[in-house]
Parts: structure tokens; sequence; C-alpha cells
């Protein structure tokens, strides 16, 4: 198995990743392609202005009991609400937050403030998660699928309009993104795509990744009724597909300034497939963790 960086320019409101993409790398058929959330959502406009967001009451309470601004405070529980989330828990350094994004059939997603981030981004902006990172996996996949650099009507694409919270916004801003399917012209290989995030692991040190959604890959894989190396059946065991290749591609990409937001796994054995949408969680009643974390 090869994981191969893609290093890019820096990528930029209103930017094709898809173009940016292709043009820094020879995809070829089978490809499993794993791209930063952040790059992503830099690329639709999902950056905030911290000078613009208004506090309220309980984010000024929570901000100096998890070492952060009252206003990217504010944000997280923003996100929060918006992903049918709560504070699961509060270290000195970061909010520890459950979410269930829309769409997510099973489980919750377990981060660190919501997926939102200050690194990599202006000072004094803070940057989340694609607004729908499935809709954006499907589109990335769909593009690259496709081949032809030329565009058969080219078209100038739209920036994203970046505004302030306000209180007619939830999220404080209002968004229009252009995605031009004319930037491509003719089928020819499959891939798939896995948008992905850093993330930390309970009683462990150091930053490992996480996938957040997928397009063209089953993101777990049942283990059960297989035999082990006795002839033993295995009861219970799934291989998290997505999330190995995710920490993977997450070694080469980094999380400093190496300017890798993508990686691509090639010459893997895995069966690509139609499945589009996040990756879902355990059952809480199955969970090891659930007394430890919720």
């Amino acid at each position: 198995m090869q994981v191969l960086p893609i290093q890019t320019p820096q990528i930029k409101p209103g930017d094709s990743v898809a173009d940016i993409l292709a043009g820094c790398f020879g995809f070829s058929d089978s490809d499993i392609l794993l791209v930063s959330s952040k790059v992503i959502a830099m690329a639709e406009g999902r950056i905030f202005d911290l000078k613009k967001i208004k506090t309220g009451e309980e984010a000024l309470k929570l901000a100096p009991q998890c070492g952060q601004e009252p206003e990217f405070t504010e944000l997280i529980l923003r996100e929060t609400e918006r992903m049918n989330g709560f504070i699961a828990s509060i270290s000195p350094f970061a909010l520890l937050t459950s979410l269930k994004p829309a769409g997510m059939k099973t489980g919750r997603l377990l981060c660190p403030n919501a997926g939102l981030d200050k690194s990599n981004i202006e000072p004094g902006y803070a940057i989340g998660w694609p607004e729908d990172p499935v809709r954006s996996a499907r589109i990335l996949r769909m593009q690259l699928e496709l081949s032809g650099r030329k565009p058969r009507n080219p078209k100038k694409p739209t920036k994203p309009k970046i505004g302030s919270l306000s209180s007619d916004s939830p999220l404080g801003h209002e968004l229009e993104v252009e995605w031009s399917d004319s930037s491509v012209s003719s089928v020819s290989s499959r891939i798939a795509v896995i948008i992905t995030d850093s993330c930390c692991r309970p009683a462990r040190l150091g930053v490992v990744a996480f996938a957040l959604v997928c397009a063209g890959i089953d993101p777990v894989q049942s283990q059960i009724g297989k035999k082990d190396l006795f002839g033993k059946p295995l009861n219970f065991t799934h291989e998290a597909v997505a999330d190995q290749l995710a920490t993977a591609a997450n070694f080469v990409m980094g999380n400093a300034g190496q300017s890798v937001p993508a990686a691509v796994i090639r010459d893997h054995g895995i069966e690509l497939s139609d499945y589009s949408g996040w990756v879902d969680g355990i059952n809480p009643g199955e969970d090891l963790f659930k007394e430890t974390i919720v």
C-alpha cells in the first residue's frame, strides 16, 4: 500500500479544491483520496471573524475553564447546537463536544471544540467543518472522477461571501458557493473520497486522525464470523477502515505548516463502493467508554 502526499498552494475561499488537487497530482483508478476537512471548509468560506462574535453568559462562564477566549467559546457553543450536540466535558485546553450531525444514523461524534480550530488560519479567525461534509465529499468525488482538465463551458468561480455573526443567522454568515460541473468533461476512473480531521484519543498522548464522511468506500468492515489464527470465529470485531486510512494519511499530511492538505492511498486492495455519508459511531449501550466519557 502506498500513501502519497499531495502538496498544494495555499487554498483560499472560493478556490476549486478539485481543480487544485488535479493540477498537483495524477489520479489513478481506485485511488482513495483523503483530504482535510479544514481545506474544504476554507474553500467554502467557513471561516469566522472572532472580533465580530457577540458572547453570551454561558460562553463567558466556560471560557476561563477551557482556556479559550469568550468569542471562540461562543462559536463552539453555536456549532455544538447546530450539530445537535452538548458539552461532554471540560479540560484546561478545550471543550469536549458530543455531536450528532444531521444525517448521522448511529452513535455520536466526540471531538474537541465542535470541530473548530484556530490553527492554519489568519490570527483572529477560526475555521470549522464544511457546512455539509457529505455533499462536499460527493461533489469532490464526482469532479475528480471525471477526466479532462479543460472545461466544456468555462465559468468564472463565484467567491463565497464571508460575513459576521448576526442575530438572524445561527452561524453568523450567509454562504453561496457555485460548484461548476463544467470543470471536468468525461468519466475516466473511479475513486473514493474521505474527509478527515485530527483528533485525540482517551488516555493517550498525541494526535491521530478520524474520518468524518466517506464517498465511494464503506467506512467500516465487519469481521464477524471470520476465523482467527486458531479457527475461532470472531464475534464482534469491526475494522474501522476509514479511520485507519485517515490516520495513515495524516502522518504524511501533518498538522503544522507542511502545505499537504491531502493524500492518496493507492494499491490498497480495498473494494470501493457506492456508500456516501457520515461515518457512523457506536450505539451508546455497546460503547466500552460510555461511563467514562459521556
